[in-house]
């Protein structure tokens, strides 16, 4: 059966969104973020970069977290900082601490993440988070 609820337009405004509340532990993107050894792997990463010289380089884990985000959903590199942008779990799990309407990073952005975390960087950050992933099993 199927009842017409009318529907009048609301204005954004009257949305309820209720952003004080805290994130959900079970969440698939925090749960994923526990697994990822972000720190560990943060020297190896800060190795493309000159100390001295140009614009400071955007964090690994807002780097790699956008990568994972990219393949994960398989979406565009556009598209990918739209979905962080709209999403608070996304937002966590790049490494932000509170949520913001606003990008990131722009999107061409995602090309030199890429060239900065080779497949076989990424072979080795997948392997400690397969062994995390086991770690955290056996000890339920």
């Amino acid at each position: 059966m199927y009842r017409k609820v009318e529907s009048t337009p609301s204005s954004p405004e009257d949305f309820d969104f209720p952003l004080e509340r805290k994130l959900s532990l079970d969440n698939r993107w925090v749960i994923m973020a526990s697994l990822v050894p972000w720190s560990e792997f943060e020297e190896e990463y800060a190795k493309n970069f000159a100390e001295d010289m140009g614009a400071p380089a955007l964090p690994f884990r807002m780097a790699l977290g956008a990568l994972i985000i990219k393949e994960k959903l398989g979406i565009s590199d556009r598209e990918t900082v739209e979905q962080i942008k709209e999403n608070p779990y996304l937002q966590y799990f790049i490494g932000r601490r509170e949520y913001s309407n606003e990008a990131p990073f722009d999107a061409s952005l995602l090309v030199r993440f890429r060239e900065r975390i080779a497949a076989n960087f990424v072979n080795q950050i997948n392997e400690k988070m397969v062994e995390e992933a086991l770690k955290k099993k056996r000890m339920r």
